[in-house]
């Protein structure tokens, strides 16, 4: 089977993106996808100030990416998908917005000293530099989840897919293949309806 490399840009609080992510997990080992995750907060992206009601919860999530790349920077981008999901199963499963970056470390096996890096902003311009590396590919008017497919001068980005539920195996393909075969076509661009239902991350995995 041929390989396929995906960077996916993942803000941890998102359940937008959470839902995305189950699903590319699901077909990445049916089509071969080599998955890079990424930082991208929804802080820094849409300029969320104190005085906003979702300031704390991005502003935290935040520190969670930061933890990530102190990972990354240490060797460990293979270990970021299962620290990634440890995040997603406390927060969009267990409804934890407040856990210590410590007690997933743990849980997934990474050295818990990289927990200091949640509130270390020197981390910051790393998020930072990665999060506009994949807005590059698809425009700063869109959010996450972002995918970016290929790599090198062949990467073709997109927004989304998004999506309420993980699909069944046979539809989780069949929209994996049509994605993949809208964002290669030279001159597609959009396909939108408005959402009329939240996300449903499932069982937890």
């Amino acid at each position: 089977m041929t390989t396929t490399p995906i960077r996916f840009w993942v803000d941890p609080i998102c359940p937008w993106c959470w839902v995305t992510a189950l699903w590319i997990r699901t077909v990445a080992p049916e089509r071969g996808l080599d998955i890079t995750w990424e930082p991208i907060s929804l802080l820094m992206k849409n300029e969320v100030g104190p005085e906003s009601e979702y300031y704390e919860a991005v502003a935290w999530s935040l520190g969670l990416l930061r933890v990530m790349e102190s990972v990354r920077g240490a060797g460990g981008a293979a270990d970021l998908g299962e620290l990634y999901v440890e995040y997603g199963r406390r927060i969009h499963h267990d409804g934890d917005r407040s856990f210590a970056a410590e007690d997933a470390l743990r849980a997934v096996g990474i050295d818990v000293a990289h927990a200091a890096a949640a509130s270390d902003p020197t981390w910051d311009a790393e998020v930072r530099r990665r999060m506009d590396e994949g807005l590059a590919f698809v425009g700063t008017d869109v959010g996450t989840p972002i995918i970016g497919i290929g790599e090198g001068a062949g990467t073709v980005g997109i927004f989304g897919p998004v999506i309420t539920r993980v699909p069944p195996r046979d539809d989780a393909l069949a929209l994996w293949d049509a994605t993949t075969t809208l964002a290669r076509l030279d001159g597609f661009w959009e396909l939108k309806r408005t959402r009329t239902e939240r996300p449903d991350p499932g069982p937890r995995p």
